[in-house]
């Protein structure tokens, strides 16, 4: 896969992301994503993308101050 900021290669790896939600903040580890060589762009597959989304809409219905999740266990 080619980065879409530089054009350079990217390879299969892992990030975490953390992301505010109504004055909490939501804490997801070991997303699947593709990272560049050259400029760490971090780029996500349509069906991950589409599992954060379901991940925050469920996070959002229990969340109070801090939520850590897993995205490889997230129910």
């Amino acid at each position: 896969m080619k980065c879409v900021r530089c054009g350079n290669e990217t390879y299969k790896s892992t990030t975490t992301e953390a992301i505010e939600i109504d004055g909490g903040v939501l804490v997801i580890r070991n997303i699947p994503c593709h990272k560049c060589e050259c400029c760490s762009e971090i780029h996500f597959t349509g069906d991950v993308v589409k599992r954060l989304e379901q991940i925050i809409a469920d996070a959002k219905k229990h969340i109070q101050e801090l939520a850590v999740v897993n995205y490889t266990t997230a129910a």
